[in-house]
């Protein structure tokens, strides 16, 4: 197979693990360990990665790819992120289960069924997920992916609902947004020195 022509991020490389080539890679699979059951994975630049030994490390797994020798190799692969394509991938699943990668593109609408935006794409910076949306003319605002903020995904019918109150996108009654744990009135990640006062 050669470089997906419907990319789904299974992984993303991190560090070099040890002097044997060995890299810790950050896997986005249910099961860490499944991430060697899908074949070659693939970077952006269509170079191919094949799994030939993986363990699990903490919250990660340490990976031995096919022609990665030494830590030199390992190092310049840091941050390199690998997909399959979407064809390889189970539609067995939950009615309520998806892909990330199935909610990009989808329709943002609110409690009145009104269209106000676009999915462009899902993060996940350590706290959950996070859907980043296009409101209006607004890029980048970010919702929380919790229950209360998106209590509908309807993948078939190509939308999701938004809650707009409890993600963050109204005025409260003193003029400020409401605010989610973890996230500032524009509906960004809060850093650090945002969420406990110093840095």
């Amino acid at each position: 197979m050669s470089k997906p022509q419907n990319p789904v991020q299974m992984a993303v490389i991190g560090a070099a693990h040890g002097i044997k080539g060995e890299l810790r890679v950050k896997t986005f699979t249910g099961e860490p360990l499944a991430l060697a059951d899908y074949g070659p994975l693939y970077a952006k630049d269509g170079r191919a990665f094949q799994i030939i030994d993986i363990r699990p490390a903490n919250t990660v797994v340490v990976v031995r790819f096919k022609g990665v020798a030494d830590r030199n190799a390992a190092e310049a692969l840091a941050g390199t992120e690998l997909f399959v394509d979407r064809s390889m991938l189970p539609d067995d699943g939950e009615e309520d289960e998806f892909y990330h990668a199935d909610l990009v593109g989808l329709e943002v609408r609110d409690d009145a069924n009104a269209v106000i935006g676009k999915v462009v794409a899902v993060h996940n910076f350590g706290g959950g997920d996070i859907l980043d949306v296009t409101l209006g003319g607004r890029k980048g605002v970010l919702i929380p992916f919790t229950q209360a903020a998106v209590p509908q995904v309807a993948v078939a019918e190509g939308f999701v609902r938004v809650d707009p109150a409890a993600a963050g996108l109204v005025d409260d009654e003193d003029g400020e947004a409401p605010r989610e744990e973890g996230f500032d009135a524009k509906g960004r990640p809060r850093g650090p020195k945002d969420a406990g006062g110093n840095r």
